[in-house]
């Protein structure tokens, strides 16, 4: 039986989490809230929500964690030539929190192999939002001809940047934002990018599982670094395309 939290209960102990044998691996707890103080809690300590319509406020813990170092993100060849093409484009920015809303909705929307419904709810577009105008939540945007063609958006806590989904509508629309995260990342000394999930694509991109215990222990000294960054992209970080550092 996994603790129902009331409005003023902390997180249990990660450790309680349910274990790989069990129908919901990684599930910590369920009830509370999704105020920004109840988020910045559990990302802090690496737990987030993941419920669908008709579920309490599930919480989870998973272990291992998919992380993507950003030292070790996987340029293909092609990503890079459609990038390297898209730069002489006039056309083509990559903007910050431009279009916060439109992103996630996107995102709640897009397509997911295997999967009917979405998890962004709306009461998690209430609450992201809500946390997005506090400074908290970003969104990275691929814009073409004046056009949201695919972006991401995540969570970013001191030196940490926790994804949360990505979509695209034209090929390779979020692949190039999340790019554009990586030299972002790698021009402000973000290290790692929580991805939550397993998945083969993320692997494609670099990202590998990892143990909850040094997932967290990477978290208790990235949460605290500052300055935070300054959040508005500069052509100039393209430059760190092809860097590790």
């Amino acid at each position: 039986m996994i603790p129902w939290l009331e409005p003023d209960s902390p997180f249990p102990d990660t450790a309680t989490a349910l274990g790989a044998d069990s129908d919901a691996p990684g599930l910590l707890a369920a009830g509370g809230d999704l105020s920004p103080a109840r988020l910045a809690a559990a990302y802090r300590r690496g737990i987030f929500p993941w419920f669908s319509d008709g579920q309490p406020l599930l919480w989870w813990s998973t272990d291992p964690r998919m992380v993507l170092p950003v030292a070790e993100f996987k340029l293909s060849r092609s990503l890079r030539k459609t990038i390297q093409k898209l730069l002489r484009n006039p056309t083509f920015e990559i903007r910050i929190d431009h279009a916060f809303d439109e992103v996630m909705a996107a995102c709640a929307h897009a397509p997911r192999d295997g999967q009917s419904g979405t998890w962004i709810v709306s009461d998690m577009c209430t609450a992201y939002g809500q946390w997005h105008r506090q400074g908290t939540v970003h969104s990275f945007e691929t814009w073409i001809d004046g056009a949201l063609v695919g972006g991401l958006y995540g969570v970013s806590i001191g030196r940490m940047f926790y994804g949360e989904s990505m979509f695209a509508r034209q090929a390779d629309a979020s692949k190039i934002a999340l790019a554009a995260l990586i030299c972002f990342c790698r021009a402000h000394g973000i290290d790692m990018i929580d991805c939550q999930q397993q998945t083969a694509h993320l692997a494609s991109m670099g990202a590998r599982p990892l143990a909850r215990s040094e997932f967290e222990a990477h978290l208790s000294t990235a949460v605290d670094q500052s300055p935070p960054p300054i959040w508005s992209y500069d052509d100039q970080y393209w430059t760190f395309l092809d860097r590790s550092v």
